[in-house]
């Protein structure tokens, strides 16, 4: 069986085990759902009293917002495995299980659960990116699907690389989970206004180093036929994205570098 046919099953298995408890599912989607809506209200609360913010109006920024959070529901939910990696599996010793398998390790913690409970942080981005929609009257340019769908699909990429990071970090302390979550949920909050709005160090972190303005900012200008107001050449928007799979190839091959210090704990 080759690796996409594997990861099928693996998705299959992790679809059904959820929906055996429809109650559950339900209610933990829901939750996911109110919790990054009233995120959203507090954006809303902002813009209410200030009206804008570094030139940018409620439904302008209402498009990043849900943009971030299409792209960011997505990756958290196929990279559980390695979200709860060091606790999960190099805490318990169960990694060493993985490596006896005739399969590549980052398959199977690719595999290892579906988060289909995302759906409602996936509802609440598409629901946002609506309401920026009817909110501005923009000119887009006649490529914006595409570009937004690379977009999302170097958004999901880089954003996997960050949990792949994460997991990395467990070969050598199983407790740096909050360290992470600066770059990952950290990522995702800064991602949600536009970059002009930041300070010129953090721009160059969200662009140079963690580049989360490549696959959100930059994109998002191109498609709706905005110029950059920090002066990036236009270009630049539609190609940005594959940022995103150059970080998730680095993270890879720092995952295999990890792999190759693993001291198993024994358990």
């Amino acid at each position: 069986m080759n690796g996409f046919a594997l990861y099928g099953r693996y998705v299959l298995a992790s679809i059904r085990m959820q929906l055996a408890y429809p109650a559950s599912f339900a209610m933990l989607s829901l939750g996911s759902f109110l919790v990054t809506i009233v995120e959203f209200v507090g954006v809303w609360a902002l813009f209410r009293r200030f009206g804008q913010v570094g030139g940018w109006r409620l439904g302008e920024v209402a498009l990043f917002y849900g943009l971030v959070s299409v792209i960011f529901a997505f990756a958290d939910a196929v990279s559980r495995g390695f979200d709860v990696f060091g606790s999960t599996f190099v805490k318990t010793g169960a990694f060493d299980r993985l490596l006896l398998r005739p399969r590549s390790p980052a398959l199977q913690l690719l595999g290892y659960e579906l988060r289909m409970t995302r759906i409602g942080r996936l509802t609440q981005g598409v629901l946002v990116f609506w309401l920026g929609l009817a909110m501005t009257h923009l000119h887009w340019s006649p490529w914006a699907a595409p570009i937004l769908l690379f977009a999302v699909m170097g958004g999901v990429a880089l954003f996997s690389g960050l949990f792949v990071m994460q997991a990395t970090l467990s070969f050598w302390t199983v407790e740096s989970l909050e360290v992470a979550n600066v770059l990952t949920y950290g990522g995702e909050a800064a991602a949600e206004f536009p970059l002009n709005v930041y300070a010129s160090w953090f721009r160059d972190i969200l662009v140079f180093a963690v580049p989360i303005g490549c696959v959100t900012y930059l994109p998002m200008l191109a498609a709706i036929g905005r110029a950059d107001p920090l002066g990036s050449p236009a270009w630049i928007g539609p190609l940005a994205p594959a940022a995103g799979f150059l970080f998730l190839g680095l993270a890879l091959f720092t995952w295999r570098f990890g792999i190759r210090r693993y001291a198993s704990s024994g358990a």
